[in-house]
C-alpha cells in the first residue's frame, strides 16, 4: 500500500532530517520533491498545489525555524496536512439498529461492487446487525450467482427475483426484510457509466423507491484519478454519502485515497485491503497518513489482534508462559491466529519503521506456515508438549512423516524456542521491540 509514494517521501525527509538548521532554499527544494512525488502518485494537480502551498507557509514559520529538529517538524506538518486532506467535515452517523437501514452500492463496472457488498454485510454482521443482500444487478451474467455464493459463505440471506425491473426487486426486498426482522438491507447494483443516461436514470429511480440511508460509491483505488473523476460525476447525480476504496492493498501510488475526499466533498467510509471478505476496514485519515509516511499503523494492528485473540485466551497463554508450559500446539495456534489477521507482509507494514531497509528485506512466505503445521502434526502429543525430548532419531522420523527435511524440523524447533523466550519477556513487561530478532 502506497509503497512508491512512501519511498519517495521518506527519501525527501531523510535529506531534510540529515541537516541541522534548514534554510528557506532547503525547505523549498524539499517541497519541490514532495510536489513531484504527489503528482507521480496521480494526486489531483489542484490538490497538490494547495497542499504544497499550505505546507510551505507552515514550514517557513517559527515552528520550524526555532525547532531543534526542523526536519522532524516538517514531517509533522506534512502528516497534519495529509490528515486534513483526507478528513471530511461531515460527521458520519452510525446506522440505527431499531429499524431497517438501507445501503445502496453504486459504481463502475469491474470496481468490485458485489464483493464490497459481501464485505459490508460481514462487517455489519460482526457489529450486531442482521443484514440481507439484494441482487439488483440484472445485467451482468453470473452477478446474482456470485452474490448468492458470497451470502452463503458468510451465512447471510440473498434476496432475488426473476425480473429485470430493479424497482420491483427493491420493493420485494424491503417487504422480505420487514417480515424476517432484518435491520440492514444492502443493494448490489449493476456497474454503469455516468454518461449512460438510461442507466443513471434507473439507479436514480431505485434510490427514490428505497430512500437509502447511505449511497456508497465503490471506487477502484488502482485507477487513480479515473476513479476520483467518476465518483465526482456520480455524486452530482446521486448525492453520495460516502466512498469505498477497493484494491487499496495493491495501490502503490495513493492518488485516489489522497484526492477523492477533496474532489467530491464526501468521506471515504471504508477501504478494502485484501481479497478475503474480512479484509474491509473503516477509513481513518490519521492512520492512512501514518502509513503513507512509513510510521506504521499500530491502532489498526491492535484492533486486528483484538478481533482474533480473546482476552481470556491471552490470560491463559500468559500463565502458560510464566509456568514454562508453552507447547508446540500453542505455537501453532498462535500462528494460525496471526494468519487470520491478514497477510503477514501487510501486518509487518503496520509496525513503526516498516519502511526501513531491514524490514523491507524480510520476505514472508505464507506457505511456510503449512510446512510448520505439517511438522507439528507429525509429532506425538508428548513431543509437542515437551519439545526438549526431540532427539536426532525423532527429528528424522518427524521430517519423514511431515514430508519435509531435517533442516526444516531443526529450523522450526529453533524458531519455537526463540518465540517462547520472546513471548515470555513480553508477558513480564520487559519487551523491547528494538532488541528483538524476527526469525524468518
Amino acid at each position: 500500500m502506497f509503497e512508491s509514494l512512501t519511498d519517495k517521501l521518506n527519501s525527501v525527509f531523510s535529506k531534510l532530517k540529515s541537516r541541522g538548521k534548514l534554510s528557506e532554499k532547503d525547505i523549498k527544494s524539499g517541497l519541490r520533491e514532495i510536489r513531484l512525488a504527489l503528482l507521480e502518485a496521480d494526486v489531483n494537480y489542484k490538490i497538490v498545489k494547495d497542499f504544497i502551498k499550505s505546507v510551505e507557509i507552515k514550514s517557513l514559520g517559527e515552528r520550524v525555524q526555532k525547532s531543534l529538529t526542523p526536519g522532524q517538524q516538517i514531517v509533522k506538518i506534512v502528516n497534519e496536512e495529509l490528515v486534513q486532506l483526507m478528513t471530511c467535515d461531515v460527521e458520519e452517523k452510525p446506522l440505527p439498529k431499531n429499524r431497517t437501514s438501507k445501503l445502496l452500492i453504486v459504481g463502475l463496472q469491474g470496481s468490485g461492487k458485489t464483493t464490497a457488498c459481501g464485505k459490508l454485510a460481514l462487517h455489519y454482521k460482526k457489529n450486531g446487525y442482521e443484514p440481507i443482500l439484494v441482487a439488483a444487478d440484472v445485467y451482468r451474467p453470473a452477478a446474482i450467482k456470485q452474490l448468492e455464493m458470497l451470502g452463503k459463505s458468510i451465512d447471510i440471506p440473498v434476496y432475488t427475483e426473476d425480473t429485470t425491473k430493479v424497482t420491483r426487486i427493491a420493493k420485494g426486498a424491503l417487504k422480505y426484510a420487514a417480515k424476517e426482522f432484518r435491520n440492514l438491507v444492502i443493494f448490489d447494483t449493476a456497474g454503469r457509466l455516468h454518461v449512460d443516461e438510461k442507466m443513471m436514470e434507473e439507479v436514480e429511480d431505485l434510490a427514490k423507491v428505497i430512500s437509502p440511508d447511505q449511497i456508497l460509491y465503490v471506487a477502484d483505488a488502482m485507477t487513480g484519478q479515473d476513479a476520483v473523476n467518476s465518483a465526482k460525476e456520480f455524486n452530482e447525480r446521486l448525492d453520495l454519502t460516502g466512498i469505498i476504496l477497493t484494491k487499496l492493498d495493491g495501490d502503490a501510488r495513493g492518488g485516489a485515497a489522497l484526492s477523492v475526499r477533496a474532489v467530491t466533498g464526501k468521506p471515504i467510509s471504508f477501504v478494502s485491503v485484501g481479497e478475503k471478505l474480512s479484509d474491509l476496514e473503516a477509513f481513518h485519515p490519521d492512520r492512512i497518513a501514518s502509513r503513507i509516511l512509513g510510521m506504521g499503523d499500530m491502532l489498526t494492528l491492535i484492533e486486528k489482534a483484538e478481533a482474533v485473540f480473546e482476552e481470556d485466551e491471552a490470560e491463559k497463554l500468559q500463565k502458560k508462559l510464566q509456568k514454562n508450559l508453552f507447547t508446540l500446539d500453542d505455537f501453532l495456534d498462535q500462528l494460525r491466529k496471526m494468519q487470520n489477521m491478514g497477510p503477514m507482509d501487510e501486518i509487518l507494514k503496520m509496525l513503526p519503521g516498516s519502511n526501513s531497509k531491514l524490514m523491507k528485506n524480510i520476505k514472508v512466505d505464507e506457505n511456510e506456515i503449512k510446512h510448520i503445521e505439517a511438522i507439528i502434526l507429525a509429532m506425538t502429543l508428548k513431543e509437542r508438549e515437551h519439545p526438549d525430548i526431540i532427539n536426532g532419531s525423532r527429528r528424522h522420523r518427524i521430517a519423514q512423516g511431515s514430508g519435509t527435511s531435517l533442516q526444516r524440523v531443526n529450523q522450526l524447533l529453533k524458531q519455537f524456542d526463540q518465540m517462547k523466550k520472546m513471548m515470555k519477556r513480553f508477558s513480564k513487561g520487559h519487551f523491547d521491540m528494538g532488541k528483538q530478532m524476527f526469525p524468518m
